[in-house]
């Protein structure tokens, strides 16, 4: 019985040492890496469609390896004021507003005690089921805010998630009636949409804050820029990888894509890594 014990004993020790130790290790601070998800299924698979099972294990591997999850209010503190964050600050948002997000990425979030942000396409609010892949309802964004603030719903575009003559939509002046947008017409188009994307969110959810933006497809340019800003956006986030520095253009936040089926649990870490290798090496090249 003694023996029995003693290996018990002894696995458990195995099992977790291992887990203490590397908790303890700084890779980086005073930056955050902002992780970016898009889909959760079991069944579905794409190239941003990872099931609920790996998006749990990415996350325990992350908590056993010592990174500190932050919600959003916590970044704008730091962007904005230098505020102090935990050394290997992370970020974990969400593109589309899918209603996986709520179904499935949302329990374990919760569970876990995670914060998060997602950047929803708010046309779809008013049906949800229209599109090929069900997105966020309005009582479902409620209820989520309600129980767990530092879930966060941001913008992703009203109408402008989408493609016009294989161009994407925020960022390029559209063919009307045979005519190119003037530059006028452009900046009305824009500056609508984006002010109707942040009303609808901020009636669902009074309390926070809709001042941050993901851009569709990660298209934008200084132009997109001022735009964005003129109609109340002052953090936006990009599809470029990267960690986010105090000094980081906020309107230019570079994100790790962690919702790839071939981001295993032990890598996602390496990722994280390697994106702060290559930004230590970019600087230190200038």
């Amino acid at each position: 019985m003694f023996i029995v014990s003693l290996l018990a004993v002894m696995i458990v020790f195995l099992n977790f040492s291992p887990i203490l130790a590397s908790a303890k290790d700084v890779y980086y601070s005073n930056e955050v890496a902002v992780l970016v998800y898009h889909h959760i299924d079991e069944i579905e698979q794409s190239s941003v469609t990872i099931t609920p099972r790996l998006f749990e294990r990415q996350l325990v591997s992350l908590q056993r390896k010592g990174f500190h999850f932050i919600t959003m209010d916590q970044f704008k503190d730091f962007k904005t004021t230098g505020k102090p964050i935990p050394d290997n600050a992370i970020l974990v948002t969400f593109d589309d507003g899918y209603e996986s997000f709520y179904t499935h990425a949302y329990p374990i979030l919760k569970r876990l005690q995670i914060p998060a942000v997602n950047f929803v396409i708010t046309k779809d609010l008013d049906d949800p089921k229209r599109p090929k892949i069900a997105s966020l309802s309005k009582d479902e964004i409620k209820q989520m805010t309600r129980e767990d603030p530092n879930i966060e719903f941001q913008g992703h575009s009203d109408e402008l998630h989408a493609m016009k003559d294989g161009k994407p939509m925020l960022s390029n002046k559209l063919l009307l009636n045979g005519k190119l947008e003037t530059e006028v017409e452009f900046k009305s188009r824009v500056l609508q949409d984006t002010r109707k994307c942040i009303a609808k969110l901020k009636e669902l959810n009074p309390s926070k804050n809709v001042d941050a933006y993901a851009y569709p497809y990660g298209s934008y340019d200084d132009t997109t820029i001022s735009y964005l800003n003129e109609a109340g956006i002052h953090y936006a986030f990009t599809t470029k990888a990267g960690i986010a520095t105090e000094w980081t253009d906020a309107m230019q936040i570079p994100r790790i894509n962690g919702g790839s089926p071939f981001v295993r649990p032990h890598s996602i870490s390496n990722l994280i890594k390697q994106a702060k290798r290559e930004q230590s090496q970019f600087i230190g090249s200038k």
